[in-house]
């Protein structure tokens, strides 16, 4: 038996969807303006922060703003690394969580200065691998935390490359990131997670989930990241 959707779920849904679509205008416009040679990876950070607050009147970030380049590329979210000048011929991703209008984003991409081939592939690798694993989601109604991270594991390797992060994605909604404990496994996409991800809350309403798809070439010292919402 189906159950009956919780009154709130429709306005949710379409609540974190418009936070997002305000998400990708905010990276093309990082991709146009801000991404270059030159610039430290925490200069940018910052100068992303003052585009975000002046462009779309973001005053806060639900998690702490990422922007990685080089051999940084290869780490998850929970490392840290020295600052780092962007190069002529980088790869550098960002990972941002701003808060549109009470409503939170996470979203991540990755951009590519020059013409070296192996990045230009990695970074042409990231959207496929995610439709792959959305799709491997949409075709498994039953499919918890740990299902869904094995096969992200797998289409990183049908694609060339490893999967760098120890998560595929977490919870998003009414809460931040930064206050879910580290031991809670089942609000992530992870190993161990029997969390079934089509389930609902407390509350009753759907659970929505937002989809990491770090992909990296330890040998080569790269790595890209691309995060959107999965549900929605």
């Amino acid at each position: 038996m189906t159950a009956t959707p919780h009154p709130d779920d429709a306005g949710r849904a379409a609540s974190l969807l418009a936070a997002q679509n305000k998400a990708v205008a905010l990276f093309d416009m990082i991709g146009r303006e801000l991404v270059r040679p030159g610039v430290t990876e925490a200069a940018l950070s910052e100068e992303i922060y003052a585009m975000a607050e002046a462009r779309f009147g973001v005053a806060s970030h639900w998690h702490r703003r990422v922007v990685r380049s080089g051999p940084h590329t290869l780490l998850p979210y929970v490392e840290n690394a020295p600052d780092r000048t962007i190069t002529a011929d980088d790869i550098l991703f960002v990972d941002l969580g701003p808060v549109f209008d009470e409503w939170e984003a996470d979203f991540g991409r990755t951009f590519v200065l020059g013409n070296d081939p192996d990045k230009l592939r990695l970074r042409d690798s990231l959207q496929p691998v995610f439709e792959q694993v959305r799709a491997e989601f949409d075709t498994h109604p039953d499919m918890t935390g740990e299902d869904l991270y094995a096969r992200a594991c797998a289409a990183a390797q049908r694609a060339g490359w490893q999967f760098g992060g120890g998560i595929a994605g977490h919870l998003v909604g009414d809460f931040p990131h930064e206050v879910i404990p580290g031991d809670r496994v089942a609000s992530y996409i992870m190993p161990g997670s029997t969390t079934r991800l089509r389930g609902v809350d407390a509350s009753g309403r759907q659970l929505h989930w937002i989809l990491e798809i770090h992909l990296v070439d330890r040998a080569k010292q790269i790595g890209g990241f691309y995060e959107q919402l999965l549900t929605a």
